[in-house]
């Protein structure tokens, strides 16, 4: 048996037991349990320190597994997971019953995607049941795109499966009625408009009611150094701190941005300084993803 696999089967049997195993998908690791299994599932919120407003995604190995679990799966749906699956879309649509509600704050839907990481599919298949997962960090901070990213005490087990190449959350589209962006990601607007028609763009979630989608949070995403949006020539704050702006220290390039941005971050973490400030990037489609994190980060 080959290493992978035989960390793969090893990681699977802790999800079987109702365990906590992080695990990397291509656009950040995820802290997963059996999304079955309600009891597992409140260790993710337990040892994440998250609030149960704050719905879990759940990933699938196959269109066939997301058929099994959404009440619905519209014509968008079938679209969307035929041009972007696996990849970095969530679809959220009507849930079947077996879903525990833990997994999804109450609401009577629940966040579906098909990762593309081949670790995060063979674990899904090894596992045998659809593993709910939200980033593998605490409530609201930084998330982890590579191994040594995830915290100790989280998981029972880390699978590592190198460096996350998308490196920002994933975009969340529901379809639970009218077509509404619900987070922002890699993929452009405009991109799905053209595959399914007018999106909406959604709001806020009122403080200490169930959220459509996670991330949806103010603040979010954020690194232990105060991080600022400073435009050019808007003087940094007082004390020792780094520059990230465009075509310099950080790609001038949307997917390439993304791709390297938490990683930039945690490597400033580890350097104790007083403040990170980052220029904003166009606020553009192309941009969105990175953006919003930018903002939710920002102090």
């Amino acid at each position: 048996m080959s290493a992978d696999r035989a960390r793969v089967e090893e990681a699977a049997a802790l999800i079987r037991a109702g365990r906590l195993v992080a695990f990397p998908t291509e656009t950040v690791y995820g802290l997963g349990a059996n999304a079955l299994d309600a009891d597992a599932v409140a260790r993710i919120f337990a040892a994440k320190q998250r609030p149960h407003t704050s719905p879990v995604i759940v990933h699938v190995d196959s269109v066939e597994m997301a058929r099994g679990l959404a009440a619905e799966w519209p014509e968008g749906a079938e679209t969307l997971a035929r041009r972007y699956w696996p990849g970095p879309l969530t679809l959220v649509l009507p849930k079947r019953p077996e879903i525990p509600a833990i997994v999804t704050a109450g609401l009577p839907t629940v966040g579906l995607r098909m990762p593309a990481h081949p670790l995060a599919l063979a674990l899904i298949r090894a596992a045998g049941v659809p593993i709910a997962a939200p980033s593998a960090n605490r409530f609201t901070e930084l998330s982890p795109t590579l191994a040594e990213h995830v915290a100790e005490p989280l998981a029972d087990f880390v699978l590592d499966g190198g460096r996350a190449q998308v490196g920002i959350e994933s975009t969340v589209l529901s379809l639970a009625g009218p077509p509404t962006l619900l987070r922002p990601g890699v993929i452009p607007l405009p991109e799905i408009e053209a595959l399914i028609g007018p999106v909406t763009i959604g709001g806020e979630a009122p403080a200490g009611s169930a959220h459509s989608a996670p991330g949806m949070h103010a603040r979010h995403y954020r690194p232990v150094t105060p991080l600022f949006l400073l435009k050019a020539g808007q003087p940094p704050p007082a004390g020792r701190g780094a520059w990230l702006r465009i075509g310099r220290e950080m790609p001038a390039e949307p997917r390439a941005y993304a791709a390297v941005l938490y990683e930039r971050l945690h490597h400033l973490d580890g350097r104790a300084l007083d403040w990170i400030a980052v220029e904003p990037p166009p606020d553009t489609p192309e941009w969105a993803g990175v953006l919003d994190r930018l903002r939710r980060a920002a102090v």
